[in-house]
């Protein structure tokens, strides 16, 4: 029998161990991820001159060699959340000197690749120069930087025109605007919400233009203004004792004393207004610098939106009478009159909005919400042994939304049959007894023909009557509950107490 020697490379490798002499490449291991490409080098590797392809048939010894050095650059690794990203300065430094070795010069897609990577100018080792880029900007909280940073967002979004910006851009402007005094003391939150939408911005380039702010209203956005008319504002309320629209005051003033306007202060009026004696147009300034912005609201549109306002909540007043069944039949003209004489109220719940054997403060026409109707009734009951007299009051109904309370008793002048009061958040609108006066006999007549005194119809057999059922349904309640209780506890077991507690 011959002796075969095995060479040690021909022998079955035991389990779990590894035999392989091969070093570790370069590449990395493409079976757990597949690695991420940089295209950019991967195009810069392909541009190489001298690399084997159409215009060569072989590569050059100079091509191979840059090749070879640095073609794993084009596989990124994932970087850190934390720390700077090292292989980034290696990858960044071997590109670079090779690609100055092959070409003499540093390439834009070098440059633009390490801007990318490094947004500070120079590399450092100082970790104080790299923890600003790893943490959120903080934004102050002084008012004025407050202030200039909400003009800078209302420049930004100023910028397109009103066609072009979104609902939630829109909202943006009308929370900046309710900081500002002017906007926020002049006009309600509906109106500021429209003028919002039609806001628009005006930059004049050259500084020595006269802006006439007899037709609009402006706001500085950027650069600085000189009234050339006193009063420069039409505040629209407030008027002074020579009956001349007072002015608020600026933010600067030039150092001679001369009025200076600059961003945040408002010039101009709402209100049409002509020329004076002097052939002058009111209300105007000249611009001191290039490139002034304004932020500008036109009279034109803002009384457009105040009569489209007025218009939409007059129809909403007609809809509310039109929801009411007494007031279905009712000829358009009293139904018009009558709503020009209704407000808009709201209450919280447990509100007393009438008392019984008083005079109802207002005829109300619910819009939306729950209110409970309530009657006095006279009870006997038993303290110590001697029976008297109690007056308890009994929910007889409820009031929900399109329907109407206390137009007989503004009408005659009598106290209401019932006590009203709100169940829950309860909007309506409202006709003062003052506001009465202004409604002709016909439409008066109306009212009186086509109403009922509210609740009056019950007699106090009914009232009694209703008083005992829920007094017998109270008490049937509470017997039930005694008797669970003392079921439970009847072997001592109280849930949630002692052993029972877990």
């Amino acid at each position: 029998m011959a002796l075969v020697k095995l060479e040690s490379s021909l022998k079955r490798p035991a389990w779990g161990r590894d035999h392989s002499n091969n070093k570790k490449n370069n590449l990395p291991d493409l079976t757990e991820k597949p690695p991420t490409i940089d295209y950019e080098k991967l195009k810069w590797l392909n541009s190489l001159d001298g690399l084997k392809g159409r215009d060569y048939d072989e590569s050059t010894e100079d091509a191979h060699e840059v090749f070879m050095k640095s073609y794993h650059l084009m596989f990124v690794k994932p970087e850190k959340k934390v720390g700077f990203p090292v292989h980034a300065a290696k990858q960044k430094s071997t590109l670079s000197t090779v690609t100055q070795k092959a070409t003499g010069k540093t390439t834009e897609a070098d440059k633009a690749i390490n801007r990318k990577q490094y947004p500070i100018d120079k590399i450092t080792y100082d970790i104080r120069d790299y923890l600003p880029l790893l943490h959120k900007h903080r934004q102050s909280e002084h008012p004025e930087a407050i202030y200039r940073s909400n003009l800078r967002t209302l420049r930004k979004l100023l910028k397109k025109l009103p066609f072009e910006r979104t609902a939630s851009e829109n909202d943006k402007m009308f929370s900046i605007l309710k900081t500002m005094d002017f906007f926020h003391d002049k006009f309600p939150p509906s109106v500021l919400k429209e003028l919002c939408v039609v806001a628009v911005c005006e930059q004049w380039k050259d500084p020595g233009f006269s802006v006439y702010g007899n037709t609009s209203v402006y706001m500085v956005l950027r650069g600085t203004v000189s009234p050339t008319s006193h009063p420069y504002l039409d505040d629209m309320e407030t008027v002074n004792g020579n009956g001349v629209p007072g002015s608020p005051k600026s933010r600067k003033t030039e150092s001679d004393g001369a009025l200076l306007l600059g961003a945040g202060d408002v010039f101009g009026t709402l209100r049409k207004h002509e020329k004076d004696d002097k052939g002058n147009k009111p209300f105007s300034v000249i611009t001191n610098e290039p490139n002034c912005e304004f932020m500008k609201i036109s009279a034109a549109d803002y009384n457009r939106i105040i009569e489209q306002i007025k218009q939409r909540e007059h129809t909403e007043k007609v809809n509310l009478l039109l929801s009411c069944g007494q007031y279905k039949l009712w000829p358009r003209q009293p139904l018009l009159q009558v709503a020009e004489l209704i407000e808009w109220v709201s209450c919280p719940p447990n509100t007393i909005v009438a008392s019984e054997g008083y005079k109802a403060p207002y005829i109300g026409f619910i819009k939306s919400g729950e209110c409970h109707v309530l009657r006095q009734v006279e009870v006997m009951s038993e303290k110590q042994g001697r029976r008297e007299k109690k007056t308890k009051q009994v929910v007889m109904g409820k009031l929900n939304g399109s329907e109407s309370f206390a137009e007989l008793s503004i009408l005659l002048d009598e106290p209401i049959t019932c006590s009203i009061v709100t169940a829950t958040n309860v909007e309506m609108g409202i006709i003062k007894p003052e506001r009465i006066e202004e409604l002709d006999e016909v439409t008066i007549q109306l009212f009186q023909q086509s109403n009922v005194r509210t609740f009056g119809n019950l007699s106090k057999d009914n009232i009694q009557d209703e008083y005992m059922h829920q007094e017998l349904k109270r008490e049937w309640n509470e017997f039930k509950h005694g008797v669970v209780v003392d079921v439970i506890n009847y072997r001592g077991i109280r849930p949630g107490y002692g052993k029972w507690s877990k």
